[in-house]
C-alpha cells in the first residue's frame, strides 16, 4: 500500500481501501521508499507532492498520519525527514535535481518555533536510512543521490554510492533536548554560517567543517509521525498529557485562549512545552503593558 507525503496547500485526495498483505521484509522498506519519492512541481508556491511507501506493519489507521511531528533520539529517525537550521528566521537543508545543496528558508512554521516546522517544497525533504551494521546514517535528496560531505567541507547531493563522505552520525545535543549534532565520520559537524555573497539577503551557506559543537552546529530533525516508533507512555506521561485548562493557567499566570490551550497541550506531547510557555508569559506582559 502506498501513501503520498503531502504538504500543506495540497488538496486531498479521496481515500480508497485495499486489502493489504503482511511482511516482514524490512530490508526492502528503504528501496520501496526511495523509490516512492517523485515530486511534481505547482507553479508560484512549489507546492509539491512525493510518494512515499507507507511503514511495515503499522497499527491500523496510522498509515494516514500525514502529521509531521520532531524526533527525540536518533534511533527515531526513518523515512522523510526535514533538517531544521538554527538560522533567523529558520531555514531547511535543500537540494536541487542537480544535487546542489542549500538553506531554503522555511515557510510552514508556527510563530517561528523550528519544533512546529513542516516542508513545504520536496527540495526539504530527505529520505534517511541507517546503514546495515553501523550506526550511521545515509540521507537521499531530490537529486536521488546521496548527500555528502567532501574533504574541505563542501555538501552535495551528487553520489549514487555509499562511501564514508556520504555516512554521517546522528549525536543528540547533552544539554538541549530534542536537538541533534550531525557529525561526519573526519568528526567535524555541519554547520551554518552568514553568505560571504556581496547580495543583499543571501541566504545563509551550509558547511561540514565545523570541529567543535555550537549553536550553528545544532538543529532539529522533523519526520512524519507514521515513520516514528511507537512507545507506550508511562502512567507519568499520560497524566502530563491529561492537564487541565485551569493547571496550564496558572502555570502561565493569565487566563488563556482556546487556540493557547491547544498549543501548550501539543506542546507537551512534542516537547517543547517550556518553550512555548514562555512565549505565552511574555505575550502576556506585552498585552499588560503594551
Amino acid at each position: 500500500m502506498v501513501k503520498p507525503l503531502t504538504f500543506k496547500g495540497d488538496k486531498k485526495a479521496k481515500k480508497r481501501k485495499r486489502p493489504t498483505t503482511e511482511t516482514n521484509d524490512d530490508d526492502d522498506a528503504p528501496e520501496r521508499q526511495e523509490k516512492q519519492l517523485n515530486a511534481t512541481t505547482s507553479s508560484s508556491k512549489t507546492t509539491t507532492t512525493a510518494a512515499a511507501a507507507v511503514a511495515p506493519n503499522e497499527v491500523e489507521g496510522e498509515e494516514h498520519d500525514d502529521s509531521w511531528v520532531s524526533a527525540d533520539a536518533p534511533s527515531d529517525v526513518s523515512g522523510p525527514i526535514m533538517f531544521v537550521l538554527p538560522t533567523e528566521p529558520p531555514s531547511a537543508l535543500a537540494c536541487d535535481a542537480t544535487g546542489k545543496v542549500f538553506t531554503l528558508p522555511i515557510e510552514n512554521i508556527l510563530d517561528g518555533n523550528p519544533a512546529t516546522a513542516e516542508p513545504h517544497d520536496v527540495r526539504m525533504v530527505w529520505l534517511a536510512h541507517k546503514i546495515v551494521g553501523t550506526e550511521n546514517y545515509r540521507f537521499k535528496g531530490q537529486s536521488k543521490k546521496y548527500l555528502s560531505c567532501d574533504k574541505i567541507g563542501l555538501f552535495s547531493a551528487s553520489s549514487d554510492a555509499i562511501t564514508p563522505l556520504e555516512s554521517f552520525s546522528i549525536i543528540p545535543t547533552f544539554d538541549t533536548p530534542g536537538t541533534f549534532q550531525i557529525q561526519t565520520l573526519r568528526e567535524t559537524f555541519l554547520t551554518v554560517r552568514a553568505s560571504k555573497s556581496s547580495k543583499a539577503n543571501a541566504a545563509p551557506e551550509v558547511r561540514g567543517d565545523a570541529t567543535e559543537i555550537s549553536f550553528d552546529t545544532t538543529l532539529r530533525i522533523r519526520m512524519q509521525a507514521r515513520f516514528k516508533p511507537r512507545i507506550k507512555a508511562s502512567k507519568e506521561e499520560k497524566a502530563r498529557e491529561k492537564i487541565s485548562r485551569r493547571e496550564l493557567e496558572e502555570a502561565v499566570g493569565r487566563r488563556l485562549e482556546e487556540d493557547e490551550v491547544k498549543r501548550l497541550k501539543r506542546a507537551r506531547r512534542e516537547g517543547d512545552y517550556h518553550e512555548v510557555m514562555l512565549n505565552l508569559k511574555v505575550k502576556g506582559k506585552h498585552d499588560k503593558y503594551g
